[in-house]
Order: structure tokens, then sequence, then C-alpha cells
């Protein structure tokens, strides 16, 4: 863990300083290959070359029929479940980090911009989960890799201004990047677990597998995504991983409540319209304390709620439509197959461009 906090991803990062020195040509052939494959750019600087076929290499433990299918686990998940599970509150935990929350709000991106962050977030884990999203040249590929150089971008910028990484260790680091990584691949399905929707061993096996080739993608080491085989395994690390983080300061709370209210924003103007802003926010309260615990709510300064005798109700009713939803081989086919088009739908209406993270890699986005 303490060798780990001082890496980064050095693939990534000089990336990022070949774009620095060669400009919009550069950054031009690394969108080209992202895209079309390293094979379509003729003389590509050396740098990217090396991180595009890093990116192609597709490791011996992954099969590409997995990556066809998608994330079946996550699609299978009704989406009134995953709007309430939703990309906000994935956040909120990796926001807990006092590390990672001093680094965002010194961007000052996500304070300004949350939800415009939000948005992108979500769009992102949607392609990253939809069938063929992470094949190469589609958007959950390309995301994933924008994702990563955006993460060495920010490092870069950081330790360009007086990051102290003996303190802080270095910027978006392997064990950042581990927690993040966890906060969308274990959370959600913690969560989901605790609302009694379960999974078969195998079934999370299938999940995890594919999860671990989204963590080859973002940079992540195989030492950290090759050990995650299953919900308790992930839950260990993560456990392991939160204990050796400083309680959330104000950075994280300042964080957490720009990123509460942009969903709450986002959902009653579209999915939750029905609900009131009130309401809305009481209930996500509900939840964050029921999927995390009280003591990691208090330290967020997140009310108690007024709801919180709702959600085991809310579970209960959850549980049963699940055991429904899987009663038969036929059911749970018809069940993925409509979720899937539906969150397909949802993608690319709120992002039609399929570009929500291409703007940031460039220089002059995090210009001092």
């Amino acid at each position: 863990m303490v060798e780990m906090l001082q890496f980064g991803d050095p693939l990534a990062d000089t990336v990022i300083r070949e774009i620095n020195e060669l400009g919009k040509e550069a950054k031009r052939q690394l969108n080209q290959g992202l895209v079309h494959g390293l094979d379509s750019l003729d003389n590509p600087p050396p740098a990217i070359a090396a991180f595009l076929a890093q990116l192609e290499t597709m490791p011996m433990w992954m099969d590409p029929g997995a990556l066809r299918r998608g994330d079946v686990g996550d699609l299978s998940i009704p989406p009134l479940w995953t709007v309430l599970s939703s990309a906000g509150l994935q956040l909120v935990h990796v926001y807990a980090s006092p590390s990672i929350a001093k680094l965002l709000v010194q961007t000052g991106s996500l304070t300004t911009m949350s939800s415009r962050r939000l948005v992108e977030t979500g769009v992102w884990h949607e392609q990253a989960v939809l069938p063929g999203g992470l094949l190469r040249g589609a958007p959950g590929y390309v995301g994933t890799a924008q994702v990563r150089l955006l993460h060495a971008r920010v490092r870069y910028t950081a330790m360009q201004h007086g990051w102290d990484d003996a303190e802080w260790g270095v910027p978006i680091n392997q064990v950042d990047v581990a927690r993040t990584w966890l906060d969308f691949t274990a959370v959600p399905f913690l969560s989901a677990r605790k609302l009694g929707m379960v999974f078969s061993e195998e079934e999370q096996a299938e999940r995890y597998r594919y999860w671990s080739y989204l963590g080859h993608l973002l940079g992540l080491g195989e030492r950290f995504h090759l050990t995650v085989r299953s919900d308790d395994d992930a839950e260990a690390l993560l456990d392991l991983l939160d204990s050796t983080i400083a309680e959330p300061d104000d950075n994280s709370r300042a964080l957490t409540r720009a990123t509460l209210e942009a969903n709450v924003d986002a959902l009653t103007a579209g999915p939750l319209s029905m609900l009131d802003r009130a309401t809305l926010r009481d209930l996500f309260n509900g939840l964050l304390r029921f999927y995390y615990g009280d003591r990691f709510a208090d330290a967020l300064h997140i009310p108690p709620a007024q709801s919180a005798g709702l959600i085991p109700l809310l579970g209960a009713a959850a549980a049963q439509s699940w055991q429904l939803q899987r009663s038969t081989p036929e059911t749970a086919a018809l069940a993925l197959k409509q979720f899937t088009a539906i969150r397909a739908a949802d993608a690319a209406k709120a992002m039609p461009d399929h570009t929500a993270y291409q703007s940031n890699v460039s220089p002059e986005a995090h210009a001092a």
C-alpha cells in the first residue's frame, strides 16, 4: 500500500508530456488512434504509440466474448435501482478520501461544474457496461482511456503547482485508482446485496473479470484487480483501502454537497420528476446511511433522513421484484434485454456526441 501511494501511471503520464511538447497534432493522432486503432496512424509519436499498444493488447485472462455481452450483472439491475445507486452516490464514497477531495477542489472542476461532471461520469459508466462498450474504438473503451489520461493531466498539473506527494502520495496514485475502481465495481453491488438482490458466485466472478479488463484499460495494476473475484473479495479490499485514508475533511464535504445537489437537480428534472427536491434529497440521505453506515454519513455531515424507516420497505419490494425477475431463465433474459435498451437510450440522450472527457486531456483545460 505504501509503495502504491507513490506510483501513478507512467505510460499515461508520458503521453501528457508528449502532448504538451508536440501540441494539437499529437492530440489528433491520439484521438484517431483511440477510435480507429494504432494501425491507422502513420508514424505516431512514441509515447502515444506505446499507450495505444498497451490498450489494444488483450490480456490472456480476458474473454472477448464477455466484452460483447457487456456487464450482464450491472445491466440486470432494474433501472429504478440503478438510478437510486447512481453515479452521484458512488462519487460520494470517492470524495470521502481527503487526498482525492483536496486534489479535485484544487482543480476547481467539480465544485464549479458538478452537473456536467456528474453527467460525464454517468454516461461513461453506461457506455462502459453496455454490450460491446469496451471493444476497441467503442465509446466505453475511448471514454475509459480518456478518464485515464484525465487522471494523468490532473496529476501533472498538481505536481507543477506544489502538490506535497510526501504527505498525500502521488496525485491520483494507484491506491486512489483502486478505490475509485471499487466505487463503481463493488459499491453498487454491495448496496444491491443489502436490498436483497443477490448474484451467484459464477455471476460475481463474471462481473469482476469484466471490470478487471476495465481496470487494465484504466491503468490499474493487476495486483489490485485480479485478486477480486467475488463481492466478499471486493468488500475486503475496499475495507483495506478505506482503512488507509484519513477522515473526510471540509473538501470532502463540499464535494459531497455539490454532487448531491447536482444529482437531485438531474433526477427531479428527469426520471424522478414526481418527487420534489426536498423529498429526493432526504431519500438520498437515507440511502447513503443505509448503504455506507451512520459513521460514514456523520463524517460527511449528511443529516438524518426522515425517510429512513421507508428504506427497508423499499428494499423488501426490490428483493421480491428481483426474485420474480429471476424466477425463470426466460424472464431473466427478457428483463436484461429491456433494461439494456433503456440504459442505452438514456446514455445516448444524456451525451449524444460520445466525447464526455475528450477535451479534458488538453493543457488548456487545466491551466492554473
